[in-house]
């Protein structure tokens, strides 16, 4: 259960993500700084590890949402999707982040999405894993948005969709504050299907947003839900 929201500029992009939980999941780390094969890396993490975001220093972003279209799972030994983005974030074009991809044991994951910004490229990749195949879409160099819901999948992408295309015509569309008001959003009011998602089992748990500017990459990340107020941990990579 997430929104993820892309928005690129002329030197590069933003990118701002609601992670929605179930309330009894263990609260997840902040971001850190990794090297992983000479490369820098800011993720959150998992308490054992995996991530649902990252980004390099040379930009790359990765970002993982479920599939809950597809009610299909893995019966037994299920490897976590977590280790997916984790796995990929030494990737620094789309076609090796492929290639590790595809080395995964993706028979024993359940049905994910994932995102990729490959800015030296401008490139926006989704890759679609249902348990059968993997598929890869190329998308444009454009403001776009993904969304996930284990409550009503369809339900939820209908709605935020409708918000987020009136967001657009705003005046500030595109800005960090236009971003920030955007995944902290209740319309059309506060519920499973808002933005900032609110139920009595699970909610919005916490906002992370990516910036890459010319040769800076930021990770801004707000625990809890972004409708709260709360210190927010920013991490840059030069």
């Amino acid at each position: 259960m997430c929104t993820v929201t892309f928005v690129p500029h002329k030197r590069g992009y933003r990118l701002g993500m609601n992670r929605d939980e179930k309330l009894m999941r263990i609260t997840a780390l902040p971001p850190s700084r990794t090297n992983v094969n000479n490369r820098s890396v800011l993720f959150p993490s998992e308490p054992g590890g995996g991530t649902w975001i990252a980004v390099t220093d040379s930009g790359v972003c990765l970002a993982l949402i479920n599939w809950y279209s597809f009610v299909s799972h893995v019966e037994r030994m299920a490897v976590s999707r977590g280790e997916v983005v984790k796995s990929l974030s030494e990737a620094t074009t789309s076609d090796l982040a492929e290639a590790l991809l595809e080395q995964l044991p993706l028979n024993r994951m359940n049905p994910f999405r994932l995102i990729g910004i490959f800015p030296a490229t401008r490139e926006v990749i989704e890759w679609r894993w249902d348990l059968r195949k993997l598929d890869r879409r190329n998308c444009r160099w454009e403001m776009q948005q993904w969304i996930s819901s284990g409550f009503d999948e369809p339900g939820a992408q209908r709605v935020r969709d409708k918000t987020f295309q009136a967001a657009r015509r705003q005046r500030t569309a595109g800005s960090s504050d236009w971003l920030r008001r955007l995944h902290r959003s209740h319309l059309p009011h506060t519920g499973p299907f808002s933005t900032c998602m609110h139920r009595a089992d699970a909610a919005t748990v916490s906002y992370t947003e990516v910036a890459f500017v010319g040769r800076r990459t930021t990770m801004r990340y707000h625990a809890g839900p972004p409708c709260k107020h709360s210190k927010n941990l920013l991490l840059t990579l030069a």
